[in-house]
């Protein structure tokens, strides 16, 4: 699994794992006061519960879900405004936080489930397509977002294009579009739309395929795959894409983004444009 940096003291816990007596093992995103957007702690707390259940002989299959109404929305835009004050060095650090998070999901040897409900947003789409298998419920919507507040996605691209055609990629990733669980499978990012409320039940007969199979065959095939594909990101291009992540972030269109955020208003860059569009009305 990839290393990354070392936690904060005692952190608050917003991912939470259980292993059922089947060999089970579920991650679910709890931090819904604010949608389960990630933080630094959530980052490390996912990477460690991603490593853990590699580790772990009882687990056999890995479940990802959000506490909440919903998924996850991508990062805490008011943490990522807070760390523009940092130095780069800081900064590329916790991108590569971020790389590496979404790398150890992609890679890990195990057989991975995301179950998808309501908002999958930004970082969200990345931690869905780094899974094997996604299953979103009908009130699931998704969008790319980073390039909305002046940011970029780079460390999930690499699975993003795992899934969907580039040129669907580039489309949600500069229009920053929502689009509905069924548009998602007809781009290639969710694999079943189950009805609101059937996650579970939808997962269930695809849990008992993956117990069926050897789990060493599993994680073979599964390496094999990924190289074949070119979806294996080493240290050397992990460490790129972190780079440009954290660049622009740091610069100054990123903090007219976020702050367009904070302060609930629209960006420089679309101001004008929103203005217009009142007085057409």
């Amino acid at each position: 699994m990839p290393t990354t940096t070392p936690a904060s003291a005692k952190p608050k816990p917003v991912i939470r794992t259980s292993v059922s007596k089947r060999g089970v093992g579920t991650i679910t995103i709890d931090r819904p006061e604010v949608n389960n957007a990630y933080n630094r702690d959530m980052l490390l707390q996912a990477i460690a519960a991603v490593t853990k259940f590699a580790h772990d002989p009882k687990v056999r299959v890995i479940v990802i879900r959000g506490n909440g109404p919903h998924f996850q929305a991508g990062a805490d835009l008011k943490w990522i405004r807070g760390n523009i004050e940092l130095s780069p060095e800081e900064n590329f650090l916790i991108s590569v936080d971020t790389t590496n998070a979404i790398r150890g999901l992609n890679e890990v040897p195990k057989p991975t489930i995301a179950l998808v409900h309501g908002g999958c947003f930004g970082g969200g789409t990345g931690i869905a397509a780094a899974c094997d298998v996604v299953i979103a419920s009908e009130d699931a919507f998704f969008a790319i977002t980073e390039a909305k507040w002046g940011l970029m996605a780079s460390p999930i691209y690499p699975v993003l294009l795992g899934r969907m055609a580039a040129r669907h990629v580039r489309r949600y990733s500069i229009t920053c579009e929502r689009f509905g669980a069924a548009k998602a499978a007809e781009l290639g990012l969710v694999d079943e739309v189950c009805p609101v409320g059937g996650l579970d039940a939808a997962a269930e007969p695809i849990i008992e395929s993956i117990l069926q199979v050897s789990p060493g065959g599993i994680a073979a095939s599964k390496l094999s795959i990924l190289e074949c594909a070119g979806m294996v990101v080493d240290e050397k291009r992990a460490r790129e894409l972190a780079r440009d992540h954290a660049g622009k972030r740091m610069t100054d269109e990123a903090v007219e983004g976020l702050m367009s955020f904070i302060e609930k208003r629209p960006a420089a860059w679309y101001a004008p444009y929103a203005e217009a569009a009142k007085k057409a009305k």
